[in-house]
C-alpha cells in the first residue's frame, strides 16, 4: 500500500461528505429505470399542504449507455499520486489530477479538458492537512472563481462522530457562506447529522441501518429566516444490494 498522499478527490471530501451527503432537498421526482434483469431505481415524492416527501427504492443496475464508459488509470507513488481519466466516446472528455506530498500534508491540482471544443472545463487547486483527530483543507475551484476552506474534528477513536466547519467566497458575487455542522453515532446502527449556515438554512437527518445494507434516513430542511414559507423533509430508504 503506497505511503504517499491520497488522491485529489480526496482533498476537502470528508468534511464534503458530513454537510452534503443524504442531505436531500430536491422536490423533483425520477421516473423508475429497468435493466434487462428487472432491477430497478425508483424515486418518488409525495406533497402534503407545505410538506415534501420523499420516498426512494435504490438498487444497483446497469443501463446500456455505452457513452457513459471511461478508461481510468490510477498512479500511486510514496510522495505522489496521480489519475487520468478518458470519457469512451467519440469526442472524450479528458481529466487529469495530481498530488505531491505526504499523507499528513498534500498540495494537489486538476483540469478537465473538452476535446470537442479544445477548452478547459474545469482546473481546480487544493491544500490538505491531516491529523489522526483532524484534517482541514483548503480548495479553489470553479477556474478561480470559488474558494472553501474546512475543518474536521473527530469526537471518538473510530471516526464516527465529528464536528466540522466551512466557510466558502465566490469571487463573483462577492458571496461567503459559513457552516458549522456535526454528526453523531447513537450506536452502531443509528447516525445523526445537523448543519447550519449564516443564511440561515438548517438541514438535520436520522439514519438507521433497519437491515444490513439497508438505511432509512429522515432528513428535514428549514430557512429559519423564513419559517413561513415551505420545510422540506423527507423519508428516504435505501437497499443495497
Amino acid at each position: 500500500m503506497s505511503k504517499g498522499p491520497r488522491l485529489f478527490t480526496d482533498i476537502g471530501k470528508k468534511a464534503k461528505d458530513l454537510l452534503t451527503r443524504d442531505f436531500n432537498s430536491d422536490q423533483k421526482f425520477t421516473v423508475s429505470t429497468y435493466s434487462d434483469a428487472g432491477v430497478a431505481l425508483t424515486s418518488t415524492v409525495y406533497k402534503y399542504k407545505n410538506a415534501v416527501f420523499d420516498v426512494k427504492t435504490i438498487a444497483s443496475f446497469k443501463v446500456p449507455d455505452y457513452n457513459s464508459g471511461k478508461l481510468e488509470v490510477q498512479y500511486f507513488h510514496d510522495h505522489a499520486t496521480l489519475t487520468t481519466a478518458v470519457a469512451l466516446n467519440q469526442s472524450p472528455a479528458i481529466d487529469v489530477s495530481a498530488t505531491i506530498g505526504t499523507p499528513s500534508i498534500a498540495f494537489g491540482a486538476e483540469a478537465g479538458y473538452d476535446t470537442t471544443t479544445g477548452n478547459f472545463m474545469k482546473y481546480t487547486a487544493g491544500l490538505s492537512v491531516a491529523k489522526p483527530e483532524s484534517s482541514a483543507s483548503i480548495i479553489l475551484g470553479d477556474k478561480g472563481d470559488n474558494i472553501k476552506a474546512s475543518y474536521v474534528h473527530h469526537l471518538d477513536q473510530f471516526k464516527k462522530s465529528a464536528a466540522i466547519g466551512e466557510i466558502t467566497r465566490k469571487f463573483s458575487t462577492n458571496k461567503n457562506t459559513f457552516t458549522v455542522g456535526g454528526s453523531y453515532a447513537i450506536d452502531s446502527l443509528t447516525v445523526v447529522k445537523a448543519k447550519l449556515n449564516n443564511h440561515g438554512k438548517l438541514g438535520a437527518l436520522l439514519q438507521h441501518e433497519v437491515i444490513p445494507k439497508s438505511v432509512l434516513t429522515v432528513f428535514g430542511e428549514v430557512d429559519t429566516k423564513a419559517l413561513d414559507k415551505n420545510p422540506k423533509f423527507g423519508l428516504a430508504i435505501a437497499l443495497w444490494p
